[in-house]
């Protein structure tokens, strides 16, 4: 993703046709722990900025083109071992990244939204795809009991 997708003032990313899983382009707004995070991501791009390295590209790394040469901010293609040591640390390890679109899409319907707007902010394009993402765990089953046992 580049920062001209970002519109941090709008609260807006556009997401590219070709680029998502589904190849269609849509906006996606910003909750508050993106921006938080697209924030940080900004003040490192000024930081770089003001050190003369332009760097269109929202996620990147610092990559030396040689042993012991000078690191220059390259753009992440491949996050398999950045994605290994990260789910390592958050003592999580061998989720997937598909693991955070169920959680995503399960966070949504319990939160409410509306199945509709749920699958267009995760790009799913069928009900059927979707429900495959909406998983329903031991907790729903236990808190449909609880509900229903206070509707009693």
């Amino acid at each position: 993703m580049e920062w001209r997708q970002v519109d941090s003032a709008s609260g807006e990313i556009r997401l590219d046709p070709h680029t998502t899983k589904n190849d269609e382009g849509r906006v996606f707004y910003m909750n508050d722990d993106l921006r938080a995070l697209l924030k940080e991501r900004r003040e490192e791009h000024e930081r770089l900025k003001k050190a003369g390295q332009i760097e269109p590209w929202v996620f990147w790394r610092m990559v030396a083109d040689k042993r012991g040469g000078k690191k220059q901010p390259k753009r992440v293609k491949a996050f398999g071992k950045a994605w290994t040591n990260a789910t390592q640390a958050a003592g999580c390890p061998g989720r997937i990244p598909h693991d955070l679109r169920r959680t995503a899409v399960r966070n949504m319907v319990r939160a409410g939204i509306p199945e509709r707007v749920a699958m267009q902010l995760t790009g799913h394009k069928t009900r059927s795809v979707f429900e495959r993402y909406n998983i329903v765990s031991e907790g729903d089953l236990r808190e449909a009991a609880r509900r229903l046992s206070a509707a009693r």
